[in-house]
């Protein structure tokens, strides 16, 4: 069966004419055809960059393929037809063509300090085994590794880099030479500058960045994924730590303050940045759209590039292309322009992933 779709194709912003054909886009017409929209506004599919279906809600591991499809369907639902997964202690590269699925970037593990992340999510190792288990979740994985580049350290009562620089600079070298992108979590100030330094690929979070590491990321080309929904968590974090560790209590609270205008700063430097809730654990899936209205509202992003942030620019950037020709046939309609009003990423009208419509 072939589609047809009829509406306002962004970016473009022309009436364009599409027909999808199993899993790949046309502009030639297909006899026979059946019209599923025709009027409304067409982005190529919703991308999270930042999510973990392999992370169950309340952060324990989960256990079946069947627990990860019915979130990635909770995201698909919401118009989010690819993600990259940041990390999942549960293996799923059976879900990689799942037909009715989001497309997945992943990641392997996390790969962690000793008993400094979230028990049972990550791959602890010391600084002796990271680069080779670099290269082990590199296999893991289908284009990404994800590094832990910073938590609480306890002894010091703050938050601190997961190891030496050099080891952190080596795990990023061990990726690129095992042909991956390395994603890299941060908080802290310290982690995120050496993370950056040694060339990174994506910072995720990255409240710690100062306007100098900005302007380092906006040279290299390095991407930003906010999550500002994590990050509007960390007021919980620190009461919850405050009776044993004030400091760090204070410092979470300082970062969070200041993060919409960390962001903002990225974005007028040109910073590549995108779309991510970090979904699994403590944040709900299926919140792409509120993501998008923070950035929005708070770091000052216009509506034409938070819609990029999540749609076209986000799937070149994973590898997936969007509505030209012979590009994928991932796309969501909504009746109202997103750009004049953001809010209508909160109500796709029809949504169509791998040629098969969903909504």
């Amino acid at each position: 069966m072939a589609w047809h779709v009829r509406g306002v194709v962004l970016p473009d912003d022309e009436v364009r004419d599409l027909w999808l054909v199993g899993d790949r886009v046309t502009f030639t017409p297909v006899p026979g055809a059946q019209t599923i929209a025709d009027g409304g506004f067409v982005l190529p599919g919703l991308i999270d960059a930042h999510c973990h279906i392999g992370i169950a809600r309340g952060g324990a591991p989960i256990t079946s393929l069947d627990q990860a499809r019915e979130l990635a369907r909770t995201d698909r639902d919401a118009g989010v037809l690819a993600i990259r997964d940041a990390g999942s202690p549960y293996p799923y590269p059976e879900l990689d063509d799942a037909e009715d699925l989001p497309r997945l970037a992943r990641a392997g593990r996390h790969i962690a300090p000793p008993k400094r992340y979230l028990r049972d999510i990550g791959v602890e190792v010391g600084a002796a085994e990271v680069a080779a288990t670099v290269a082990a979740q590199a296999r893991a994985g289908n284009g990404w590794v994800k590094l832990v580049g910073d938590w609480i350290d306890r002894g010091v009562g703050d938050l601190a880099p997961a190891w030496d620089a050099d080891t952190m600079a080596a795990a990023v070298e061990a990726a690129h030479a095992a042909g991956v992108r390395a994603a890299v979590h941060t908080f802290s100030e310290s982690a995120v500058e050496i993370m950056v330094r040694a060339g990174v690929d994506s910072v995720e979070h990255g409240t710690g960045l100062s306007l100098d590491l900005i302007d380092e990321m906006a040279r290299r080309g390095t991407a930003l994924v906010p999550t500002m929904i994590n990050i509007r968590t960390f007021g919980g974090i620190a009461d919850q730590a405050r009776a044993k560790f004030p400091g760090y209590a204070d410092h979470m609270l300082t970062l969070r303050d200041r993060f919409p205008e960390v962001v903002r700063a990225a974005y007028e430097a040109g910073v590549p940045i995108y779309v991510g809730t970090d979904a699994g654990g403590g944040i709900d899936h299926g919140l792409a759209a509120e993501e998008m209205l923070l950035l929005h509202e708070q770091a000052g992003m216009s509506t034409v590039d938070v819609l990029a942030a999540a749609s076209w620019r986000a799937r070149e950037w994973l590898g997936f292309p969007g509505l030209v020709e012979g590009g994928l046939a991932d796309l969501v309609v909504y009746a109202e322009d997103p750009r004049a009003d953001l809010r209508a990423v909160r109500r796709p009208a029809r949504i169509v992933l791998r040629g098969r419509v969903v909504r």
